[in-house]
């Protein structure tokens, strides 16, 4: 309720990430947490000095035409209240912005469009073990509206610098508006989804190598700990949280005409659901196949389980003969079979190995042993 008072009404001065305040009725751009912000018009970025504030621009776009992109990193609630009460941003869209941790989506206040991607970046490492963190997230919240565009990211990765500059280069395409940069961000973030899957996948083909591996010890494989096979279908579970409830968004983007999308761009979202369709299909098979290797490896451990049992049950079987024999003769009694004849000891030798080794013998020809 107080982002709703903050965007109805000036408040004083709240305080900053770097221990000062930020009045919310000054200049909206002195927030530290804008990273950037221009002004295109025609696809051309228009110089400006590093004064511009998101006031400034916004007052620029609508006196003169073009549009402008504002770009923030984490901002706080006072740091963002100014630029949503500037552009008029729904304060739902705004309070979902700021604490972030958003379900992907896509959701239309009046005449302004609020976009949720995950962003997902690979993790690096030498070995899967059953810590090792695979995938990273992050989240790009998008405000289209009809002369602006405004982008809150959250997360150490997915820097949209890189796009920005790439876009710049490309005027023509830049020309169509706040709609092309959602386009661009929406196919920036799915062909990260594209880059890590192709990584997932050498980690699970990795894994799927050890568990059906041919070095094994009868027949089984014992050097792979099912807590890594967890960890790595636990992170293919938070990649598929990115991925399967930005469907629904993409493919209202290129099928359903809307008012702030231009029917150009609409084209190229296309492009971008069909990609993250095909993203969705590998992250589930990812998840079923790693549910087929735990169920295998387990298995396999059980039947190692059980085939120790079995080596040691035929052991003891074998053992249990001499073991027998020494009992009946260990007993204190004057009169026993062969007690008193020359052979006796051989012969009841011979006989306890004799019965002992066809024990092991077909015990191993079934396999026991």
């Amino acid at each position: 309720m107080s982002m709703i008072r903050d965007l109805r009404a000036a408040v004083r001065p709240s305080p900053r990430k770097d221990g000062g305040t930020y009045d919310t009725t000054r200049e909206a751009g002195s927030s530290s947490a804008v990273v950037d912000c221009a002004v295109y018009r025609d696809g051309v970025r228009l110089a400006s000095d590093d004064t511009l504030t998101p006031r400034r621009a916004i007052r620029q776009v609508r006196r003169d035409g073009g549009f402008a992109w504002i770009g923030l990193h984490e901002p706080t609630e006072a740091e963002f209240s100014g630029i949503a009460a500037e552009f008029g941003l729904h304060p739902l869209a705004v309070e979902d912005a700021v604490h972030a941790h958003q379900r992907p989506k896509l959701e239309r206040y009046d005449d302004t469009l609020f976009a949720v991607f995950k962003t997902i970046h690979y993790v690096e490492h030498d070995q899967l073990t059953a810590t090792s963190e695979v995938v990273e997230t992050g989240e790009v919240m998008c405000f289209t509206g009809r002369d602006f565009f405004i982008t809150v990211r959250h997360g150490g990765q997915g820097s949209l610098r890189a796009l920005r500059h790439r876009l710049q280069d490309d005027p023509e395409l830049l020309s169509k508006g706040p709609s092309a940069v959602l386009h661009a961000i929406a196919d920036h973030v799915v062909d990260g989804y594209i880059a890590v899957a192709d990584a997932v996948q050498d980690d699970i083909d990795e894994v799927e190598t050890e568990v059906f591996s041919p070095g094994r010890r009868g027949g089984v494989s014992r050097g792979v700990d099912s807590a890594r096979i967890y960890q790595l279908k636990r992170e293919v579970l938070e990649f598929k949280r990115a991925v399967s409830p930005l469907m629904r968004p993409m493919q209202l983007l290129s099928e359903r005409p809307m008012r702030l999308i231009d029917p150009d761009i609409q084209k190229y979202f296309r492009d971008v659901a069909d990609h993250l369709a095909r993203v969705q299909e590998q992250v589930v098979g990812f998840d079923e196949l790693l549910n087929s290797i735990l169920q295998a490896n387990l298995a396999q451990a059980s039947v190692a389980q059980n085939e120790d049992m079995r080596k040691i049950t035929s052991w003891a079987a074998i053992i249990a003969v001499p073991t027998m024999v020494c009992g009946v003769y260990g007993m204190n009694f004057d009169y026993m079979p062969e007690l008193r004849w020359r052979f006796g000891y051989p012969l009841v030798l011979g006989v306890t190995v004799g019965i002992c080794f066809a024990i092991h013998r077909t015990l191993k020809r079934n396999g026991w042993l």
